[in-house]
């Protein structure tokens, strides 16, 4: 999955996505990146208080 190439000839990355539950930006990490079309949450305690009101990220 090729993603561009950055100023020095190197890989870049996808651009930085919001997280839907906390709406802090998160990154592109590598074990993301088959999915990263489908990354919607940053973390793992993101996206288990996706459906709790009450949820506050730390």
């Amino acid at each position: 999955m090729a993603h561009g190439r950055n100023a020095k000839g190197g890989r870049s990355t996808p651009p930085d996505k919001i997280c839907e539950t906390c709406g802090r930006p998160f990154s592109w990490r590598k074990k993301w990146e088959r999915d990263w079309d489908q990354v919607r949450y940053c973390s793992a305690a993101c996206r288990a208080g996706r459906d709790n009101p009450d949820f506050k990220p730390r």
